[in-house]
């Protein structure tokens, strides 16, 4: 993204000239307030929008006719958006379904990427018979059966209980690992994107920019172990801090975050 701003037709600013470079393999968080531009940030990254200014560049991507990026890129939204009349196969496949391809050919892709999720028992299951977590697992397979580069996640796990969240922060992190894609990640929580990237971009309230823009280097690997660290506290107190800050609030100093 290079100078981008998007003003909608109601006048609202959403983004103003915001800049970001995202690299092969990162696990991007941004982070900022409710109603800072980050899911309207993360469709323009997806061409699902487009801009009022600025440009995009996909360099990695195969390019469209429309110019935008054609099957490289996959979006899990804040809703697992499952189709109730399928199968966790069935919603799976739909994106393959789209492509052409025959379900017989597309069924070891399908299968593969449940295994990826903890889902090969469920792939006759509805979506009405699964917990919110396991709907969540099956927009992830979903989102993973084209095998994107890029994989773009919008507070997929912010309606969750804690314990889900936790357990699939983990299996994002495991995915992340396993796959070398690269992900940008949408949340408003500072633990959350302290636990799961190695950069963080902060951004300022409305209208969204960038306002810091760091890595995160951990000792140790994430899990159990590493939520009850004094390094995370420690990253989660910086990211807090830098949150604030984009927010304007004041913050005295050696006053100290939990």
């Amino acid at each position: 993204m290079k100078d981008v701003s998007k003003v909608f037709s109601s006048g609202t600013v959403a983004l103003t000239d915001m800049s970001l470079t995202v690299n092969g393999g990162e696990f991007v968080s941004l982070l900022g307030p409710s109603g800072c531009g980050k899911s309207t940030a993360l469709r323009i990254i997806a061409g699902l929008g487009d801009t009022t200014s600025g440009t995009i560049d996909w360099p990695s991507s195969r390019i469209n006719s429309k110019g935008l990026p054609d099957g490289d890129i996959s979006f899990v939204f804040q809703e697992p958006t499952l189709m109730p009349w399928a199968t966790v196969f069935g919603n799976v496949y739909l994106p393959l379904k789209l492509r052409g391809i025959s379900k017989s050919a597309a069924k070891a892709d399908i299968l593969a990427a449940l295994d990826r999720v903890g889902l090969k028992d469920f792939v006759d299951a509805y979506p009405r018979e699964l917990s919110g977590g396991m709907k969540m697992r099956v927009s992830i397979a979903r989102a993973l059966v084209t095998k994107p580069k890029l994989l773009l996640m919008d507070e997929p796990f912010a309606a969750l209980d804690e314990i889900t969240r936790q357990k699939l922060n983990d299996d994002v992190l495991r995915l992340w690992r396993e796959t070398g894609i690269t992900v940008i990640f949408v949340t408003h929580s500072v633990f959350e994107s302290a636990y799961l990237s190695n950069r963080i971009i902060v951004m300022k309230a409305r209208p969204g920019r960038v306002h810091d823009d760091f890595p995160l280097v951990t000792s140790e690997e994430r899990g159990l172990q590493y939520r009850t660290s004094e390094e995370y506290r420690a990253t989660c107190d910086k990211v807090s801090r830098s949150l604030i800050e984009a927010i304007g609030f004041p913050l005295a100093d050696g006053m100290e975050l939990h």
